[in-house]
C-alpha cells in the first residue's frame, strides 16, 4: 500500500514513516510539509492513502483535500489533527475525507489506515464524542428517532452518506440511480429535520454510539 504523509513539523512526518513502515505491506511513497506538497504530490504519486495533518501554514489540510477530492474523486484522505474543533470536523465530513483522528493516537493510525482501505469511514473516539456539539440544538431533536422509524433502505442510503460516499458511489453499490439516491437524501433530510448530508453522516454516528 502506498502512502503519502503530510505535516508541516519534521519530527511527526519522520515518526508517522518509521510507524508506518514498521508494516511489511505499507511503503511511504513521499512525504511533505505544506498544503501545496500535499496537493502537488498527490498528483504525480495518486497514493492509495493520504495522511495528511491540519494546520500547515496559511493553507489548511481542509482545504487541500477539498481541492484534491475535486480532481480525484476516489482519493482516500486521513486526516490527523491536535485540534478537536467541531468546525474542522464538520468541515471534514462534508468535503468527503475518510478519516480523522487525533495525531496523538499513535496506536490507531495502522488500524485506521487499514480500515480506509478497505472501504470504512474511520474518526477516533474523541472525534465521535465532539460531533454530539455540531448539530445545531433545534436539531438535536431528530437524534431522537429510533433505527424503526426508517426503512431498511432508508438505512443502507444513511450509511453510505456516513461513509463519505457520494451519490454515484451510493447508486453502484445499492444498484439504484443516482436520482433514486438524491430522492432518498432529500427524503432522509426532511423525515430527519436535518440540513445536510454532514449532518445526515453526524446522526449516523450519534445513533451508533448510544
Amino acid at each position: 500500500m502506498n502512502i503519502m504523509v503530510v505535516d508541516d513539523d519534521p519530527l511527526v512526518t519522520g515518526a508517522l514513516k518509521t510507524i508506518l513502515e514498521v508494516e511489511p505491506d505499507f511503503t511511504v511513497i513521499a512525504t511533505g510539509s505544506s498544503a501545496q506538497d500535499a496537493i502537488a504530490g498527490f498528483r504525480i504519486h495518486q497514493p492509495d492513502i493520504l495522511l495528511m495533518d491540519i494546520r500547515m501554514g496559511e493553507e489548511t489540510g481542509i482545504a487541500a483535500a477539498k481541492k484534491i477530492i475535486s480532481e480525484f474523486p476516489t482519493a482516500q484522505i486521513l486526516l490527523l489533527t491536535t485540534f478537536l474543533d467541531p468546525e474542522y470536523i464538520h468541515d471534514a465530513l462534508k468535503i468527503g475525507v475518510k478519516g480523522y483522528l487525533i495525531k496523538q493516537d499513535f496506536p490507531s493510525i495502522i488500524p485506521a489506515i487499514r480500515a480506509v482501505s478497505s472501504g470504512q469511514t474511520v474518526f477516533g473516539t474523541q472525534i465521535v464524542d465532539t460531533l454530539n456539539t455540531i448539530i445545531q440544538p433545534e436539531k438535536k431533536a431528530a437524534v431522537a428517532l429510533k433505527p424503526n422509524d426508517l426503512t431498511d433502505r432508508e438505512w443502507d442510503i444513511l450509511l453510505k452518506v456516513a461513509e463519505g460516499q457520494n451519490n454515484k458511489e451510493i447508486a453502484a453499490s445499492l444498484f439504484l440511480s443516482e436520482g433514486t439516491v438524491r430522492n432518498y437524501i432529500s427524503l432522509l433530510l426532511d423525515k430527519l429535520s436535518l440540513r445536510d448530508r454532514t449532518q445526515l453522516a453526524i446522526y449516523y454516528y450519534q445513533i451508533k454510539n448510544n
